[in-house]
């Protein structure tokens, strides 16, 4: 392996190289130093990372599209069988009514005599009441069925192109991936940091947060990996959600529904399991005590326990 000074001698070369091409410019410009290639990198990993939860909040909403196109499917069922019955009613009314001839409320009113008036009166209002309710079922139940489909429809299209949207999404973070590990090969010699498991006392915490953090410990040194919940790889989100989950509680699969999902606490009420929000709800971490987190930081990048101030919280959130 070239020593460390030369390999960043050619990063220096090739980065120049790449000035000087993009601007047009026929005279060498200054290298970027390492500081500014860290921060280069770091900027780059946040907005794929930005990218990785908008891929994981579409993933819920297709499955929440999944969800109701499903419910609207089994409701279709009834509302039809419904319709059926309807659909016979008002049928039998046409019958009978073509078969008694055009017989209107005159013609009941003066048949018979004035003794059965009231009572004839009576079941004549009874009757119409009766089929004007049937009439009205049919009328409300072909409407329902006839939403339901469209409902149904429309949940199928919306998930047709939730699906393609998806696929467009994971072929840009594979292709900004690409680019984030090459540019990390270049100035560290390395696509990926290798930083090892966890060697120190897990703290022993009571309850579901302490299976939480407990479980956030041993997969620590586990590589990143965009959209993913475990067990080999993590996002930041899937990080949280696999830790309480093996507490037995369930979290969605992105920063800012974990965030609508926790309940708000202040810096001073932060206990082990806790939920740090960071960079609008952009990245999530969990607490573990002593001002330090477990998360995912980014692609390259391998689950680390380190300090919470890794940059200022927008937000601390705790399990209901």
């Amino acid at each position: 392996m070239p020593h460390p000074r030369t390999r960043f001698r050619a990063l220096v070369v090739a980065l120049t190289a790449f000035a000087i091409t993009a601007s047009g410019a026929t005279a060498a410009n200054a290298a970027p130093s390492a500081d500014e290639l860290k921060k280069k990198i770091d900027a780059a990993s946040e907005k794929l990372e930005d990218v990785t939860e908008s891929y994981n909040k579409m993933r819920l909403d297709l499955k929440n599209t999944k969800a109701e196109a499903v419910k609207l499917e089994a409701s279709l069922k009834p509302a039809q069988e419904a319709l059926a019955a309807a659909t016979a009613q008002v049928g039998t009314i046409a019958t009978t009514t073509y078969m008694q001839g055009r017989t209107g409320p005159m013609t009941v009113l003066v048949s018979g005599n004035s003794d059965t008036l009231v009572e004839r009166l009576a079941i004549l209002e009874q009757l119409s009441r009766t089929n004007q309710q049937d009439i009205d079922a049919y009328t409300e139940t072909t409407q329902s069925f006839a939403d339901r489909k469209a409902a149904l429809q429309q949940t199928q299209d919306k998930q047709t192109a939730q699906v393609k949207e998806l696929e467009a999404r994971k072929k840009k973070i594979e292709g900004d991936l690409k680019d984030l590990y090459d540019m990390r090969e270049t100035a560290f010699g390395s696509k990926t940091e290798d930083t090892g498991s966890y060697a120190g006392t897990i703290p022993s915490i009571p309850g579901s947060a302490g299976k939480a953090v407990t479980f956030a410990f041993n997969q620590i040194g586990k590589p990143y990996g965009f959209g993913d919940a475990g067990p080999n790889s993590y996002d930041c989100s899937g990080l949280t959600s696999a830790a309480w989950a093996a507490a037995g509680k369930s979290l969605p699969h992105n920063a800012a529904a974990q965030y609508s999902a926790t309940v708000r606490i202040s810096k001073a009420d932060l206990q082990p399991g806790d939920l740090i929000f960071y960079r609008s709800n952009q990245h999530v971490a969990i607490y573990v005590g002593g001002g330090k987190i477990i998360d995912a930081p980014s692609a390259g990048r391998d689950v680390l326990h380190r300090t919470m101030n890794i940059m200022t919280p927008n937000g601390y959130g705790r399990i209901k």
